[in-house]
C-alpha cells in the first residue's frame, strides 16, 4: 500500500515569522507553487497562500512590507508521511484544502497536493474524487 510518503514533495522552501509579504509572494513565484509553509524555529505556525496574499493583504490595501504572520493561515491541517494515499485525499476532501503540510516528529517534512495525488497513474480518479469533492462544497458555500 502506497503512503503519502511515497508521493509527498520533500523539497519545499519555506518562510519564517521574520518575512514579509513580498518575499513570500517571490518564493511562490520562483518555485510556482501557492502556498508556502511559514516556520518559528523550525516549528510550522502557519501556512501563506496566494488567496491569504490576496484576501488579507491585497484587498485590504496592506503594502507588500507587510509582516507575513499579520495574514497567515493558523488553522492547520497536517498530515503524517506514513498516512495512506485514502486518508490523505479524505483529509484534502472534509477540509476542503488542495494541499497538505507532512509533519514527522513534529518537523515539516514534505507538502501534498492535489498534484501529487494526481502524477500517480493509480490515483488518478482519486485526485479527481477529491478535488470534484473540494470544489462542490466551495461551491455550495458561496451559492
Amino acid at each position: 500500500m502506497q503512503t503519502v510518503r511515497d508521493i509527498m514533495t520533500t523539497n519545499v522552501d519555506c518562510c519564517t515569522t521574520q518575512d514579509n509579504i513580498y518575499e513570500a509572494a517571490l518564493k511562490m513565484k520562483q518555485d510556482n507553487v501557492g502556498m508556502i509553509p511559514v516556520l518559528d524555529n523550525d516549528t510550522l505556525v502557519g501556512v501563506i497562500t496566494d488567496r491569504d496574499i490576496v484576501i488579507r493583504c491585497v484587498a485590504e490595501k496592506k503594502p507588500n512590507s507587510t509582516k507575513i504572520t499579520d495574514v497567515i493561515s493558523t488553522r492547520l491541517v497536517t498530515g503524517t508521511p506514513d498516512m495512506s494515499i485514502d486518508d490523505i485525499e479524505e483529509l484534502m476532501a472534509t477540509e476542503q484544502i488542495r494541499r497538505v503540510p507532512i509533519i514527522e516528529n513534529n518537523r515539516l517534512v514534505g507538502i501534498v497536493a492535489l498534484g501529487d495525488l494526481a502524477v500517480r497513474k493509480e490515483s488518478d480518479q482519486r485526485a479527481g474524487i477529491a478535488l470534484s469533492s473540494i470544489s462542490e462544497q466551495h461551491n455550495q458555500i458561496q451559492h
